[in-house]
């Protein structure tokens, strides 16, 4: 990644930066309840105010279908306010006329915040509002694309934009922390290289774990997506949520010879309910699951073994929980992969959504070597080994040349 211009590589001076944020943060009765979003951007900000620009921030925040008040990003604008302890201006909306005129009011130094990208159709389907990208790259004299959790998406202000801007678009901090830790500690790990995959469904991470079937020493399973392969191994599952069309392929996951190691649950945590008042027991998994009763979280015994296991690893990827840690009953053996991870000295990278969640609860996100903002985009920067929002940035050698 290292051939795409950095913000660094910008002359910042006079210059109004539109950068592309991820402020899609948990709101509550108009409070927000987590801002490590805007926290995480901050740098990029300041770096561009302290270096002579005007700030134009853009984000989406939710998913709104057209203008609704609920949507709207101004608490973020008065968070990011505090954060920056300056004034950050909340523009009616990210495009138009009135929106033109207060970005070319900007004074050098100042910051504002457009309105939430998708309360127009142009920002998730650029096809269908060819004009809105346009639009957005006009208000800015250089792109920087600083939303690493957005990378993924072949949205209008993450690939058509920079387009627009030729040797102009360059990536933030973030973004640059984020591929610094999850291209070279992914793409090129240091060995041996263990992976923890966990989470609801074995569809959404398939192509991810043929990838790290490629790469990865050992693999380890969790979550409910581990039921998907209990029945592709033919073991009673109970009530337990899986995947009828994906059996087949759990299958030949587990049927595949490879230098990869594959581990499931040894024993399972069962329920007839999924309540915290719920009586539970453990089960070996052989035995199998019985009718009435679901899995619902990885037992002693695979907690015991995935442990010791993973005191062997140099580079370790989590991404997802690996069993319904929201119900703290069954939040145990999340909690004990949190915590083996924290205690070691290999490079330990957290995958981005619930895995992050519950590190974080578990107070424990300070003792791993890097949390990633981005889920869904770090699982396909293992998939592909690339991302939309990073093909469309500028690259030095283009630049070196003119």
């Amino acid at each position: 990644m290292s051939e795409k211009l950095s913000i660094k590589d910008l002359d910042l001076k006079g210059k109004k930066a539109l950068i592309r944020v991820d402020f899609n943060v948990p709101i509550e009765n108009g409070e927000i309840t987590d801002d490590t979003r805007i926290r995480a951007a901050l740098p990029t900000i300041q770096y561009a105010m302290n270096n002579g620009a005007s700030v134009l921030l853009m984000s989406h925040l939710g998913r709104p279908k057209g203008p609704e008040p609920k949507s709207s990003l101004a608490p973020v604008a008065k968070r990011l306010s505090e954060l920056l302890k300056k004034t950050v201006i909340m523009a009616p909306d990210c495009v138009g006329n009135e929106v033109k005129k207060m970005v070319g009011a900007l004074k050098l130094g100042e910051v504002i915040l457009l309105e939430n990208l998708r309360f127009h159709k142009g920002e998730e389907k650029p096809s269908e509002e060819p004009g809105f990208a346009k639009s957005l790259a006009e208000l800015g004299d250089v792109y920087i694309d600083d939303a690493f959790g957005c990378a993924h998406r072949a949205h209008a202000s993450i690939t058509e934009v920079p387009a627009l801007f030729s040797d102009r678009a360059a990536f933030g901090f973030l973004m640059e922390k984020e591929l610094s830790f999850l291209g070279e500690a992914l793409l090129h790990p240091r060995k041996p290289f263990y992976a923890i995959l966990g989470g609801a469904k074995i569809s959404t991470k398939f192509n991810v774990i043929k990838a790290l079937m490629q790469k990865a020493d050992v693999l380890m399973i969790g979550g409910a997506m581990a039921y998907t392969f209990f029945k592709a191994m033919q073991i009673p599952i109970g009530t337990s949520l899986y995947e009828p069309e994906f059996v087949q392929a759990a299958k030949e996951i587990l049927d595949a010879k490879g230098k990869c190691k594959i581990m499931l649950p040894l024993d399972i945590v069962i329920t007839q309910k999924v309540d915290p008042s719920a009586i539970s027991k453990v089960i070996m998994i052989q035995k199998g699951i019985p009718d009435g009763y679901e899995g619902v979280d990885i037992g002693p015994e695979t907690i015991k073994k995935y442990s010791e296991e993973l005191k062997k690893g140099s580079t370790i990827f989590w991404n997802g929980p690996v069993g319904i840690f929201e119900c703290p009953p069954f939040a145990k053996g999340t909690r004990a992969i949190a915590k083996v991870l924290a205690g070691l000295s290999a490079t330990t990278i957290i995958g981005g959504g619930d895995s992050v969640a519950a590190v974080e609860q578990a107070g424990l996100a300070g003792q791993m070597t890097h949390i990633s903002t981005g889920g869904g985009a770090s699982l396909e920067l293992i998939e592909f080994g690339t991302l939309p929002g990073i093909n469309a940035l500028s690259n030095k050698q283009k630049l070196e040349k003119e």
